[in-house]
């Protein structure tokens, strides 16, 4: 059986990380799948989808680490050709990946004690998002 929903977000971008785990667990908890998997992705080029415990340093530390592999500030081909000066939140999804899967057990996600399911919207600007949410399951 497959089951899908969407959710979506209003962002501020330039490394907006908000937690989605209880939002994704209610959907779940909606669908009559018990075991299977849960597939977390978002629609769009400049965004990311990650586990992470949510906690103020290690997202601060994150947020950082991004900045250190791929600066706001660097000259990026894409701003060039395009010139939306967004070049580095393209680069920063790419690195980070559009998606999540967590296997579903019981009814549940089967995440660690201190995981939670965050979006981290890098784009220069605020922006709508959106989010699929696809279980695959019985």
């Amino acid at each position: 059986m497959v089951y899908s929903e969407k959710i979506t977000l209003k962002t501020k971008g330039f490394c907006d990380i908000i937690n989605i785990t209880e939002r994704v667990s209610h959907i779940l908890k909606e669908s009559p799948i018990e075991r299977g998997i849960i597939n977390v992705f978002c629609t769009g080029s400049t965004c990311g989808i990650t586990i992470i415990e949510y906690e103020e340093g290690v997202l601060k530390d994150l947020q950082r680490a991004m900045e250190e592999i791929a600066p706001a500030d660097r000259s990026y081909e894409h701003n060039r050709l395009l010139g939306d000066g967004n070049g580095f939140s393209h680069v920063r999804s790419a690195i980070l990946k559009p998606s999540i899967s967590v296997p579903v057990l019981d009814g549940t996600l089967a995440l660690g004690t201190w995981q939670e399911i965050v979006f981290i919207d890098f784009d220069n600007r605020h922006r709508d998002r959106e989010i699929i949410i696809q279980i695959v399951g019985e």
